[in-house]
């Protein structure tokens, strides 16, 4: 699944997309997490949610599941951003869903303008002793954020982004590429991290993943 949201049975492997124990059950190999297509995205989070022993899903949605729900893609939410970087930052305990706090640093600080507004979101960088294991991912980077739309468009507890390291000051950030964290499955397995309160965003961000609509029984 997600890298972002740890399982918690001790059976599976975990780790995705943006680590082991630390984020979720995660399928060596998968790259599409931190990809800047939208259709290489889309498509891996499909097939990777149609995987049984990979797939967050409740067994009834997963028997019926036709593929994840997003907002039309729409360029408005594909913006430039000026990133500046928190060298000194020190690692911290970011809380999740299941109340067991994940190791995160501050990686820098992204400034925007959406919609005529000028925004920022913090940008964080996983535990270097997960990253170790997984040298693949060491170059990703972490945005949780919330927004006007949760919990009614989109889940609850927010959405992620994940993003390449960047080389310089300049990063697009490309919110159709935001997508729901294992916890918004309706399974109490995960261990989520929950968007700082610096990451909610005074706005309603109608691009990327929407919120999932379970199987009736």
């Amino acid at each position: 699944m997600q890298k972002w949201s740890s399982s918690r049975e001790p059976t599976r492997t975990v780790f995705t997309g943006f680590l082991m124990f630390l984020f979720v059950s995660f399928a060596h190999g998968q790259t599409f997490y931190g990809t800047t297509d939208i259709k290489t995205f889309r498509e891996g989070r499909d097939k990777e949610f149609r995987n049984r022993t990979e797939s967050p899903l409740l067994d009834a949605d997963f028997e019926k599941f036709a593929g994840l729900n997003y907002f039309p893609t729409d360029k408005a939410y594909r913006v430039p951003a000026s990133l500046k970087r928190t060298d000194e930052a020190k690692y911290f305990l970011m809380p999740t869903s299941s109340g067991k706090p994940k190791k995160f640093r501050k990686f820098g600080i992204l400034t925007f303008k959406l919609a005529g507004r000028h925004l920022t979101l913090g940008v964080y960088q996983a535990d270097p002793e997960v990253l170790k294991r997984f040298p693949e991912y060491a170059d990703l980077l972490f945005i949780p954020f919330r927004d006007n739309t949760n919990g009614s468009e989109t889940y609850g507890g927010g959405r992620y982004i994940d993003i390449k390291t960047p080389k310089s000051d300049r990063v697009i950030l490309d919110f159709n590429l935001s997508y729901n964290p294992n916890c918004a499955y309706g399974g109490d397995k995960y261990s989520c991290p929950i968007p700082p309160k610096e990451n909610e965003l005074t706005a309603a961000i109608r691009a990327g993943e929407r919120k999932f609509e379970h199987s009736t029984h």
